[in-house]
């Protein structure tokens, strides 16, 4: 490792004990907000890991995320913390798997809409099976894990991810990501299995997004298919991760912070005109800043060169 990754290890380690700390000094409500920071942060990057490089446009972010919930919602009284965790990351990862075989040979506006389809089955799903077989649409939630515990766990979780994104940009799984989704014929004239790759990369993105929900779910003491699989949840991950750019693993955390903010005193404002501006902003992002963030700022540094 040479010096200077040195020095940025030396210094993620510094900011990490920092952000740790804030619970001991932080109100309820700082904390419950830093929570959604974080939890919007995980999926956000988790989201930009795969669909950044390959290009592919996923709606089902919230279908991997309520599926670590309900994880923890039927389970919590069978199994241990750790074992809940890495059931939920097993059952997201492999029900990926399911959709990515059927699915990651397509490409453009139809596997948007299969994704998003898939999402909305997965609700139905798990409504239909709540409603017949349990007689009940939803499930408590009773679980001691305090909100700082919560903070701590998305905390680290977070920093595996950008450990991940640091990694897959220097490796050759990364490599053929980005060649994938810059010319996908090319890629296999490279001799690279790109149906494959995909699907390795869309599994494992898949699984880390259901252990955020898992992680999350002791935050609601009631859990029904409403909540764990709200759509919106999808379409933030997308704004955000479009706002902060894709271009660079970490390029959708820049877009978590001000729209997490955003939403947060939109909710507490404007609760009924929520969806109406989320569709502005996207549509606002979309034309206005099509590389998000980092393309701005790649822009402003050519300008001023």
């Amino acid at each position: 490792m040479t010096p200077r990754l040195w020095g940025l290890a030396a210094m993620g380690v510094v900011v990490l004990g920092a952000l740790a700390s804030l619970p001991a000094f932080a109100s309820d409500y700082a904390v419950s907000l830093l929570i959604s920071l974080l939890m919007y942060a995980n999926l956000a990057t988790a989201w930009g890991i795969f669909c950044g490089t390959t290009r592919l446009i996923s709606l089902a972010t919230v279908a991997f995320f309520g599926i670590g919930a309900y994880t923890v919602a039927v389970f919590a009284e069978q199994l241990p913390w750790p074992a809940l965790l890495v059931m939920a990351g097993g059952l997201g990862g492999g029900v990926a798997l399911l959709i990515g075989i059927c699915t990651l040979r397509l490409s453009g506006m139809y596997f948007v809409i299969f994704s998003f389809g898939v999402a909305e089955l997965t609700r139905q799903l798990v409504t239909w099976y709540e409603a017949t077989k349990v007689g009940s649409v939803g499930r408590y939630v009773f679980l001691e894990i305090s909100a700082a515990h919560i903070y701590w766990q998305l905390l680290a979780l977070l920093a595996v991810a950008w450990f991940i994104g640091i990694w897959l940009s220097r490796s050759r799984l990364g490599f053929a990501l980005r060649l994938i989704g810059n010319d996908e014929l090319a890629a296999r004239s490279c001799g690279i299995n790109t149906v494959w790759v995909r699907l390795a990369v869309f599994a494992g993105s898949a699984a880390f997004m259901s252990v955020v929900g898992a992680i999350v779910a002791p935050r609601w003491t009631y859990i029904d298919p409403s909540i764990a699989f709200n759509p919106i949840v999808s379409f933030q991950v997308v704004v955000m991760a479009l706002l902060g750019g894709i271009a660079l693993f970490y390029g959708p955390m820049l877009g978590v912070i001000p729209l997490v903010m955003a939403f947060e005193m939109l909710m507490k404002h404007f609760p009924n005109h929520f969806s109406v501006v989320l569709g502005t902003i996207f549509l606002l992002i979309v034309y206005v800043l099509p590389g998000g963030l980092l393309g701005l700022a790649g822009r402003l540094r050519r300008t001023g060169a």
